[in-house]
């Protein structure tokens, strides 16, 4: 579906699928791929999109069983960017609309969705690619390794001692994902030999701030720089969820290189995402 809207798109068309449906943008941290991408993604579907900041008061002015059951009887879906997993838990749980993961500390689904999209259309077969991760076990790389173990893409998590997946969370991503290749090392450079992706992030992500400096130095020999990208197979490609800190975890030569799909990525959250609200409300008018 988000391939098909997608060339629906680019040739001009733009079926109003979810014609006077209403999206809300439950948003405690800051965004602008996530918000434009669902706010012009529903619009494009000819529904319309509500932004709600802190100034709504949810979990604050009121409870959020109170301000979940009441939202739910103005919009068709929510979508909530947290802090904490929990809270859209809590959300999910007195809607009686479906409610969106748009980020949590724990998972960021609508990134991986975006991301083997990405990927799907590089190399066409998403069965038996090899991405390789290389950060730390945060929340894009576990809604990353858990959509790879559903589609049969391998998946690497290479990143300095410390920052690994523990073995229950290793077990509970391998869940439900059938035979699923997926290992953790801390030697970057041979686990690129064979990749097809090459993704990282930013090495400290929102609230992990005071870990900076350590996470620099831990870090170091992690840098997704042109020297890494060489020892991976010229068909590779660099991924990275955005924003990224230049310098950093990569290099503008590699992010800015030809091997570079980051771009292509961060426009497919917006199809994506139009996919995932077609689904889930049904494009009933």
């Amino acid at each position: 579906m988000s391939g098909q809207l997608k060339s629906e798109l680019a040739a001009g068309q733009r079926p109003p699928l979810l014609q006077n449906h209403n999206l809300a943008l439950l948003f405690e941290k800051p965004s602008m791929r996530t918000r434009v991408s669902f706010e012009s993604g529903i619009s494009q579907l000819g529904g319309h999109a509500l932004y709600l900041g802190q100034d709504v008061g949810w979990g604050k002015r009121e409870s959020i069983k109170d301000f979940s059951e009441v939202l739910s009887e103005y919009v068709d879906v929510i979508a909530c960017r947290s802090y904490k997993h929990e809270t859209v838990e809590q959300l999910a749980r007195f809607s009686s609309v479906p409610v969106i993961n748009a980020l949590t500390d724990y998972s960021h689904p609508c990134q991986a969705l975006a991301d083997v999209l990405t990927i799907q259309e590089e190399f066409g077969r998403l069965e038996g690619r090899h991405v390789i991760f290389v950060g730390d076990a945060n929340n894009v790389s576990r809604s990353l390794a858990i959509a790879c173990g559903k589609l049969g893409v391998r998946f690497t998590l290479a990143c300095p001692d410390g920052y690994r997946f523990s073995d229950a969370e290793k077990l509970e991503i391998e869940a439900g994902c059938g035979t699923f290749q997926f290992t953790q090392t801390n030697d970057a450079l041979s686990a690129v030999a064979d990749a097809d992706a090459i993704y990282t992030d930013v090495w400290a992500s929102m609230g992990q701030e005071k870990e900076q400096k350590q996470r620099e130095q831990d870090f170091a020999d992690f840098q997704v720089n042109q020297a890494l990208m060489e020892a991976a197979p010229e068909h590779a490609i660099f991924l990275h969820c955005l924003p990224a800190k230049r310098g950093q975890e990569v290099t503008d030569e590699v992010i800015d290189g030809t091997q570079s799909r980051v771009v292509r990525q961060a426009g497919n959250r917006m199809h994506a995402q139009k996919a995932l609200l077609v689904w889930l409300i049904g494009g009933q008018n």
